[in-house]
């Protein structure tokens, strides 16, 4: 197989070449690394290639399908992971410099269920400093630039792994979503990202930004790879309090493309004053396609949605301040020169090690603690979250499914959303709330704008709900008249062209 025909593959697609014999997973890993030669210098989707052990892996795992040790269908596959996701003897920088020079001890759970599925690790992609930001601009280790067109944003936090799939740099990556870190770049970007419901898949291992909001998912080619890689993600953990264990993992047996009689909502709310008109026609031809395939949609009033976005910084900013407060120079990461006394270190290594945007979050979230404003702010947060989790209750005793925007708007361009910290912050309005409910949210590209950057169409289920979502995922898909491929696979066209 050639490197293009190998690269346009899905990460199951490969899995099933791998198996047949078609290609190896060596082959695999080789034409990704001649991909991110080509394309890194200009996408920076990776803050860490590790060449030599994924070449490694790639032997190992290849001798183990071949002698039958492992079957499953994503063994042998490149896979990405975020960041701020450890895998031991791999940096683990979050994208800060006050993590620079971490390598963790131990691998996260979520990716050792991968190893043990037969993955194969790249590296760590990069995403906003401690996933705080939606472009991926606030990274210590440079921006990341959307593969549909390097002059915009790949929205964030886990840009770098939207991008890395969009960019066909790997097959499927890892990311985290805390408040949409993983659906608004994936809809920026025009692939696949599946936030799971809270306590899905372990956490163990990932580095907390917001404890109670923060969820690891897949990033993928398609819906079917989603589910896949979900079936090997999803698992009860006892080493993370949060974790659930459930009766059903068997994701892909919902992908059957019936969605007869299934109730979708679209929340009028979502479809106001903001929203750009192209995204929101894009939202009313996905309703007409799961129409057309026997779905019962409606418009209904969701509520609460003004009340989202200040109660999730608010909750967010507030755990943030607490979480990073372990950052302070002493066990581990960056530590000033040149200080007096132990608060003076604390101090320098604070300022020189944490971004902007991350100060400005610690700052918000240690004030909403504070003596005094604790029941005004934080207190208050919390009961406007229960609220929010009702109005979704109260919603799901009517529907199957909730269809809706994933951002007010395609991609922006580099550098417009750091001159405007509210304007950027007001771009997660469709996507936190399924976090604050600790619900499943699917982003699916299902259309372009006048400039040719995508656009996604979110699908938000009940709690535990994702075989409904991935259903109708899939029918959305099955509906789609045109492929989703960036302009970097042209690239590769070109070149082997030439």
């Amino acid at each position: 197989m050639t490197q293009q025909e190998i690269l346009s593959l899905t990460a199951v697609g490969l899995g099933k070449k791998i198996k047949d014999g078609a290609v190896t997973s060596v082959e695999a890993v080789k034409a990704v690394l001649e991909q991110m030669k080509a394309m890194e210098p200009e996408l920076n989707s990776f803050v860490t290639i590790d060449e030599a052990y994924a070449l490694a892996q790639a032997k190992e795992v290849q001798k183990r399908i071949e002698a039958g040790e492992l079957n499953g269908p994503l063994a042998g596959v490149p896979v990405a992971i975020k960041d701020n996701i450890c895998v031991e003897g791999m940096k683990t920088t979050c994208s800060s410099k006050i993590l620079e020079e971490f390598v963790p001890t131990y691998t996260a759970q979520a990716v050792e269920n991968l190893i043990q599925a037969g993955a194969v690790i790249l590296g760590k992609t990069n995403m906003d400093e401690f996933a705080m930001g939606s472009t991926t601009e606030t990274s210590a280790f440079g921006v990341t630039k959307n593969p549909w067109n390097t002059n915009h944003v790949p929205g964030g936090s886990s840009g770098g792994s939207c991008t890395a799939v969009a960019g066909a740099e790997c097959f499927y990556a890892l990311g985290s979503d805390t408040g949409g870190s993983i659906r608004q770049p994936a809809s920026y970007c025009g692939v696949t990202g599946l936030k799971p419901t809270y306590g899905t898949v372990s956490r163990y291992g990932l580095v907390a930004y917001g404890s109670s909001l923060d969820q690891i998912g897949p990033i993928a080619k398609d819906v079917t790879d989603c589910a896949a890689i979900l079936e090997v993600l999803a698992s009860y953990d006892k080493k993370d309090s949060t974790s659930v264990e459930c009766e059903d993992y068997q994701f892909t047996k919902a992908l059957t493309g019936d969605v007869k009689g299934l109730r979708v909502g679209i929340p009028g709310d979502y479809l106001r004053e903001g929203l750009n008109e192209e995204v929101k026609e894009t939202i009313f031809r996905a309703a007409r396609v799961l129409e057309e395939q026997g779905a019962v949609v409606e418009t209904f009033d969701l509520g609460m949605v003004e009340f989202a976005i200040p109660a999730y910084y608010v909750i967010a900013s507030a755990e943030a301040s607490s979480n990073l407060s372990r950052f302070d120079g002493v066990k581990y990461g960056y530590r000033a020169k040149d200080y007096e006394g132990l608060h003076g270190m604390y101090k320098k290594t604070r300022s020189q090690g944490f971004g902007p945007e991350v100060k400005r979050r610690i700052m918000l979230g240690s004030f909403v603690l504070s003596s005094g404003y604790y029941d005004a702010y934080y207190l208050k947060a919390l009961k406007t979250k229960a609220l929010i989790k009702k109005a979704f209750d109260d919603a799901f005793a009517k529907y199957d499914v909730i269809l809706g925007p994933v951002a007010p708007t395609t991609a922006p361009r580099l550098s417009e959303s750091l001159t405007d910290p509210l304007k950027m912050y007001l771009g997660d309005i469709y996507t936190i709330s399924v976090n604050l409910a600790g619900l499943p949210g699917l982003s699916v590209p299902f259309g372009k704008d006048s400039k040719g950057l995508p656009i996604g169409v979110q699908l938000i289920g009940d709690c535990f709900k994702e075989k409904t979502i991935l259903s109708a995922g899939y029918a959305l898909e099955q509906g789609r008249s045109y492929e989703m491929a960036p302009m970097a696979m042209d690239a590769i066209s070109g070149r082997e062209e030439k």
